[in-house]
């Protein structure tokens, strides 16, 4: 699952897991949309917010906010007595971006994967100091540990490892389905996640799940590690997921 920081393009739009957006959050989406319908390019005047809530049958208010929100992204430019315009950070189309936030089921289906997963290991645990660092609980604290293959097209993709506080995803483990989305899952009960913050390096996979699971010469990874965050800012999800590096890379967008 990812979203790091960093500097954003008109494609860096969410949902939550469960499609459950806000009114900002949806006109924001569809202002972007409608940027992409009518072609423009940077230096381009966007509709006006008026045109616009007209044409999104929203609020002004919130037309207005979704325009504050691109414009704190840099992707949209505010002229006094002239309108808004789209920005030259706004103009350029990064595909999947990290900084969109995505799980690894979304991420691999925007490949043009079929996307199928195998759960190595699933149970209650004690929180190991890392994940309890990262979830901000007491190391001991119970927790859910779930490691998994992700396969596309049946071929090894990517390597999780989750780690989640146990009281969000109550009742017996052996009752879920630990083969879907895990942000789904979460949002489910309550708990959306909507950003993380994330470090990325190549590392070999660990030793105690190469040799097992015929995972050996498929190296290096790309690890991402990240702490996912729900919309009150609750730290809900530690994953560490190993992205095959011949398969699998990100696109990012660096600003001065």
């Amino acid at each position: 699952m990812h979203r790091g920081a960093g500097g954003g393009t008109l494609s860096d739009t969410s949902t939550d897991p469960a499609g459950r957006e806000s009114a900002v959050d949806r006109a924001r989406r569809r202002i972007t949309a409608i940027v992409e319908q009518l072609d423009l390019r940077p230096g381009d005047r966007l509709p006006t917010e008026a045109a616009l809530t007209e044409r999104l049958q929203t609020s002004r208010s919130t037309v207005r906010e979704a325009f504050r929100q691109l414009e704190q992204s840099g992707l949209v430019v505010a002229v006094q007595g002239q309108g808004r315009f789209l920005s030259a950070t706004g103009g350029l189309r990064v595909e999947r971006p990290m900084t969109q936030y995505e799980s690894i089921t979304e991420v691999l289906t925007a490949r043009g994967y079929r996307v199928t997963s195998a759960v190595l290991s699933v149970a209650e645990a004690a929180a190991e100091p890392e994940a309890a660092a990262a979830l901000e609980i007491e190391v001991g604290a119970p927790v859910i540990r779930l490691v998994r293959i992700r396969f596309g097209d049946d071929r090894p993709l990517v390597v999780s490892e989750n780690t989640v506080p146990r009281e969000l995803l109550p009742g017996p483990i052996a009752h879920r389905d630990w083969g879907g989305s895990l942000t789904a899952a979460l949002a489910a009960h309550g708990e959306y996640v909507q950003t993380a913050l994330a470090t990325v390096s190549a590392v070999d996979l660990p030793a105690e799940w190469e040799e097992p699971h015929n995972l050996a010469g498929m190296g290096p990874w790309l690890l991402v590690t990240e702490v996912g965050l729900s919309i009150t800012g609750r730290r809900v999800l530690h994953a560490k997921d190993y992205h095959r590096g011949s398969e699998i890379s990100f696109t990012v967008l660096r600003q001065r």
